[in-house]
């Protein structure tokens, strides 16, 4: 039997060595000696009746497992096996041995089988026949029955050994008992992947083997190292045992086969299946290659330069330095894609979502979308069939990405509009080759979109103008920009355009993007209150520097001009819906046309930012200027300085608190804010005259500006405690005693209020009770625009929207009182310092 082993194996070889590519071949030659050990154990089995007594009134069965299992063997092997045996039955259908004797009879049959095979003669060893992914391992019997094999996969059997099973198929012996075996397991096989464990054990195993090389193989490992074909069959197993829980398709033993059944139903994308095909099939055939030499059991690539040469020659390579050359770049782009798929979100996704969800179509869909929060499930249901109807690759994917994108949609305020909005998205990008292919291959940009789509019409309203801003969501890194990157875009751009209606389009269509990513990194939670509000600055900072060059196009004889920021906009604390508050200065000059032009440019430049189009227009107030309405748009140094040593009201020094350079000529700003220095900074700080006209402002506010019949607690700008508290508390400090505490001559309201706690002036529970108060007030005012796509200072009445807002600020299902009881709570201590440190009042007054 050995002899005939080996002549079969030569023609094996020779059929390997002399083909014209070993690479399209070598599938076929795994499937040969595959079928090669099929032959000896078979054999063996004959052999061993003849030595075993009692043979004949048992049934055993041999089943292959991993490589043999998949038809995927190598030259120098071990044989992976199960054993599994039934007593013979009679004509009447009764035993014709007791249980353990049949077992006992079978056990002796499988150990001479295993001799048979490994023994060492003159004629040569075959190989290993290894029986340790049996139920308990070494530690188990060597042959079960089929109720004891139900039994133990059914209470005992850990994650890994159903994904072992995944390769079973019958071998040897008793065919009929082998397929009843792998029916027994299968249901089990296909559900494992449910088990919320399952891909985390699998991820930690496989790097648990990347751990475990030795360092000095690790380099060249084929077979276990970080790219090798480990890496290949771990990410197919893995994608199919996930998605084959409900797509029978891919319920396939081998590798080759399985890759390229995940590529037609679009689980990997063509043109990575392509790429692991290939790297697979060139790291099999330096395996096969490397084991054919002198037929020695190895995983490993050549070290010496003779044997790269022989290798490299064998397979038409030039040189060692060419075939490692090839074999490097096949690992790296494993690993590539490995990392993608091995470890994507969405496969972790998938994998929590219960079988009979996965299907779409099941009769409980309706049920499950109720489950989730879906109030108009019948629309729900027409929002997937459409999606998901047809044969096309778009649908198949659809199919796949949607179970995981309802359970996403579902953590969010609004699963409804999130489902809806796909739907949109998707039919905007239907033709896009990439839309669908990122959202199933590129880490977590699925997640990432299902969270902005069900949290906010704002973003919404923003993508769909340009949902290819999608792509944003693919990296992280996508969603932080510098005001220098942003100013670029728009001015590049501007300049694609020669009419200035197009120009400063095109400029708010950049502004529009960017608005998008930084309303895509708050609902992410990448970016804090400030960041948001650093963002938006530099946004609108960016808008007025590019749609000023386009307006100077027009007004070429114009002076250098800066506008300075104040209010939010200077303090940098902009939100969705603010408007640029600011004033225009040019340079001292003798020409007396000089604040006409300067003037001129500034009203075109209105002009071209509020004209109506397709993205939001741009507000550039001028109000708070010297004298108002009533003053000039545009002054020079000097009628600024004269202005404010002579008419300067209380009122303006303090607006001119959160003055800072906007956009323009930054020298310009600079020499203009050291005039504003000297007002909101005087010497010796404001007079209790000046103090009292500051509160009798902020009490007329309250008065006036609050909508009539609201509650005021609801209120988060002008209520008590709220954001219009925490703002003039901080800037009375400021005038009063900056003058002798620098830290505290800052535009930033927070960073105002740290200093005030440094210097002491306020105490830090003091601070930390009005900083609590300004950030929570500023994510509701946010979280409240970007929920509803419009502006709201106040707590929305509608229950259903409160409790949006609550989940868009991190509170579970369910605790929308417990956020309307922390913003009284937080505003109610804002107040308390309000009303001693503002007002004066002693405490409980």
């Amino acid at each position: 039997m050995r002899l005939a082993y080996r002549a079969a194996l030569l023609r094996v070889a020779a059929r390997d060595l002399t083909a014209e590519d070993p690479l399209v071949t070598v599938a076929d030659i795994g499937r040969e000696l595959a079928d090669l050990a099929d032959a000896v154990i078979e054999a063996a089995l004959a052999l061993a009746r003849t030595e075993v007594p009692g043979h004949e009134r048992v049934r055993p069965a041999v089943l292959a497992m991993g490589k043999c299992g998949a038809r995927e063997l190598n030259y120098v092997s071990d044989v992976d096996v199960v054993h599994v045996a039934e007593p013979v039955l009679d004509a009447s259908g009764e035993p014709l041995a007791e249980p353990a004797e049949a077992i006992a009879i079978a056990t002796r049959l499988a150990a001479s089988v295993a001799r048979t095979c490994s023994a060492h003669t003159a004629a040569g060893t075959i190989w290993q026949v290894d029986a340790n992914l049996r139920p308990e391992g070494k530690a188990g019997p060597l042959v079960r029955s089929l109720a004891s094999m139900r039994t133990y996969y059914a209470k005992w059997a850990k994650n890994w050994e159903f994904q072992a099973l995944l390769k079973a198929r019958p071998m040897a012996g008793d065919r009929e008992l082998g397929r009843a075996f792998v029916d027994l397991v299968a249901p089990q096989v296909w559900a494992v992947a449910g088990d919320p464990q399952f891909v985390a054990e699998t991820q930690a195993m496989r790097k648990r083997v990347i751990s475990l090389l030795p360092a000095r193989e690790a380099e060249r490992e084929i077979k276990l190292g970080a790219g090798g074909l480990r890496d290949t069959e771990f990410s197919v197993q893995l994608l199919q045992l996930v998605h084959g829980r409900a797509d029978e398709r891919l319920r396939l033993r081998g590798t080759f086969d399985a890759l390229q059944a995940l590529v037609r139903a679009g689980y990997v994308g063509r043109a990575d299946g392509q790429q692991l095909e290939q790297a697979y099939r060139l790291q099999r055939v330096l395996e096969h290659r490397i084991q054919l030499y002198q037929l020695r059991r190895t995983h490993l690539m050549p070290a010496d330069d003779i044997s790269l040469r022989r290798l490299a020659r064998g397979l038409g390579f030039t040189s060692g330095d060419e075939v490692t050359a090839a074999w490097r770049s096949s690992t790296r782009r494993v690993l590539r894609l490995h990392q993608r798929i091995f470890y994507s979100p969405l496969l972790e996704a998938v994998a929590r979502i219960p079988s009979e969800a996965v299907r779409l179509t099941s009769d409980a869909a309706e049920t499950r979308l109720r489950a989730l929060g879906f109030n108009d499930t019948g629309a729900a249901l027409r929002h997937i069939e459409a999606l998901t109807t047809g044969v096309t690759r778009q649908a198949e994917i659809q199919r796949q990405l949607l179970p995981a994108m309802l359970g996403w949609f579902a953590e969010g305020p609004n699963p409804d509009h999130g489902l809806l909005a796909f739907r949109q998205v998707s039919e905007a990008l239907g033709t896009s080759s990439w839309y669908l292919r990122a959202l199933r291959d590129e880490g977590a940009m699925a997640e990432n979109l299902a969270v902005v789509l069900a949290s906010s019409r704002y973003a919404v309203d923003l993508l769909l103008r340009a949902p290819q801003s999608a792509q944003l969501l693919a990296d992280d890194h996508q969603l932080v920009r510098t005001q220098e990157e942003i100013l670029h875009g728009m001015v590049t751009s501007a300049r694609r355009h020669d009419d200035p209606h197009a120009a400063v389009e095109a400029i708010r269509g950049v502004r529009r993007r960017e608005l998008l990513r930084i309303a895509m990194a708050d609902l992410l939670g990448r970016m804090d209150v400030a960041a948001v509000g650093d963002g938006l600055s530099d946004v609108m900072s960016a808008t007025l520097d590019a749609a000023l060059e386009v307006a100077r196009r027009e007004h070429p004889d114009a002076p250098d001009l800066a506008v300075v920021a104040l209010g939010r906009w200077g303090g940098r604390e902009l939100s969705y819906s603010s408007d640029a508050d600011g004033m225009v200065v040019i340079a001292d000059s003798d020409d007396p046309e000089a604040v006409a032009r300067g003037t001129r440019l500034v009203t075109r430049l209105r002009e071209l930012l509020r004209r109506p189009g397709a993205d939001p227009a741009v507000e550039l107030d001028l109000d708070l200027r010297p004298e108002g309405r009533n003053g000039p748009l545009v002054r020079t140094l000097a009628s600024f300085r004269a202005y404010y040593e002579k008419w300067s009201s209380t009122w303006e020094a303090q607006a001119l608190v959160r003055a800072a350079h906007g956009a323009g000529d930054e020298e310009l700003s600079r020499q203009l804010l050291e005039i504003i220095d000297t007002v909101r900074h005087p010497e010796g700080g404001i007079s209790s005259r000046q103090v009292t006209e500051i509160r009798k402002l902020k009490a007329r506010m309250e008065n006036e500006r609050l909508p009539r019949g609201l509650d005021p607690r609801r209120h988060v700008k002008l209520g008590p405690g709220g954001l219009s508290d925490v703002e003039w508390c901080v800037q009375l400090l400021q005038l009063q005693h900056s003058h002798e505490a620098p830290r505290l001559r800052t535009p930033r309201t927070l960073a105002a209020l740290e200093a005030a706690g440094a210097g002491g002036f306020l105490a830090q529970a003091d601070v930390a009770a009005l900083r609590e108060a300004w950030v929570l007030g500023t994510r509701i005012r946010n979280a409240t625009m970007l929920l509803r796509g419009r502006a709201s200072d106040t707590i929305p009445t509608d229950a259903r929207e409160r409790a949006a807002v609550a989940r868009s600020l991190g509170y579970e299902r369910g605790e929308a009182s417990l956020f309307i009881d922390d913003w009284s709570r937080v505003a109610r201590q804002s107040r308390a310092v309000m009303d001693r440190v503002f007002w004066g009042l002693a405490p409980g007054a």
